[in-house]
């Protein structure tokens, strides 16, 4: 019979190689070498009526390695969106530090790039001219030449070249949205950061904008923080996906490795080992455990150190290989 959340604790050995899809707890420390992104006891909170305050989240920890795709999901005010302007520079935590390449976080810098929900384009730009302006901002004294092909590199790797004197009045959303991410990715930013990107575009435009970050990232080796309502789409992008409880008071409940390959075939992805195991548990923390956890965390719960999940095979994923497989048996 199959189980709900179909995850085994085992204790965490740092440096293991096996991929037997054991949960895994976390180890009492990170590698100072793998934290290129730190996220060390932040806090958020806002004045309320009556003197008061209201705290998002406090105490929040996360860790993200170089090369890293971490997608935060999570009911709307569990405190996504502020922890991704944290890390743009664009909030001030009201307690801890975040820690970017060595480097404390204290304001906006170039190298960290947002991509919003809306593709924010500047309408009397064509599209060379969006991206140029942003490449000009991060390369000051290079000259128009090196602006340009920096800005029709970017654009190509987008698939948009040929669009490149288009105005946004011209383009499809989908167009659009591209545009943003070749403007946030010709400045070559060491972390990039993603609102949403997706949520506004219809369903076959959003899958074919995923194919291409997806690819781009793992090409370029991209460290990615993005946050969604998706489940699906932080299955099919994310390297780790980070489980937040709900607001307010929220906390990182869980921090879930994604045990698909890293290179992904969407039409192929629910037969990968795992998938079915994977999205069982995502959508049933969504629907209940993010509630239940908010208010009662297990013995033993750590919010330094989250529980890190690996799911392990379940029922569905048995059966997707055994149908997998039964083709080349037959043949």
């Amino acid at each position: 019979m199959a189980t709900l959340l179909p995850f085994r604790a085992s204790p965490f050995r740092s440096g293991s190689s096996d991929n037997t899809g054991d949960a895994r707890m976390p180890s009492q420390t990170t590698p100072q070498s793998e934290k290129f992104i730190s996220i060390e006891g932040i806090a958020r909170r806002y004045p309320a009526p009556g003197g008061t305050s209201t705290t998002v989240f406090e105490n929040l920890w996360l860790p993200m390695r170089r090369g890293e795709f971490v997608c935060m999901i999570g009911h709307s005010g569990c405190g996504k969106t502020t922890v991704l302007n944290i890390l743009a520079g664009l909030e001030a935590p009201s307690e801890g530090v975040v820690i970017a390449d060595g480097q404390a976080i204290e304001g906006t810098s170039l190298d960290r790039a947002v991509i919003f929900q809306g593709h924010a384009l500047l309408p009397w730009r064509t599209v060379l001219g969006n991206v140029a302006y942003a490449v000009s901002s991060r390369w000051r004294k290079a000259g128009r030449a090196e602006v340009e092909a920096r800005a029709h590199k970017a654009i190509a790797t987008v698939g948009l070249a040929g669009s490149e004197h288009k105005r946004p009045s011209e383009l499809s959303g989908g167009m659009k949205q591209r545009v943003g991410i070749a403007r946030a990715l010709a400045i070559e930013p060491k972390i990039l950061l993603m609102d949403e990107p997706f949520s506004a575009l219809d369903a076959l435009t959003r899958g074919t904008l995923q194919d291409e970050v997806r690819r781009i990232c793992v090409e370029t080796g991209q460290t990615v923080f993005m946050i969604t309502h998706d489940v699906d789409e932080s299955i099919y992008l994310a390297d780790r996906i980070v489980l937040m409880t709900n607001g307010p008071q929220a906390k990182v409940a869980e921090i879930v490795e994604n045990p698909l390959p890293k290179v992904r075939d969407r039409t192929q992805l629910h037969h990968a080992p795992g998938y079915y195991a994977l999205r069982n548990h995502l959508m049933d923390f969504l629907v209940t455990r993010s509630k239940t956890l908010r208010d009662a965390m297990p013995p033993g719960y750590d919010q330094r150190h989250p529980p890190v999940i690996r799911p392990s095979l379940s029922d569905a994923d048995t059966a997707a290989l055994l149908g997998a497989e039964a083709p080349a048996l037959r043949a």
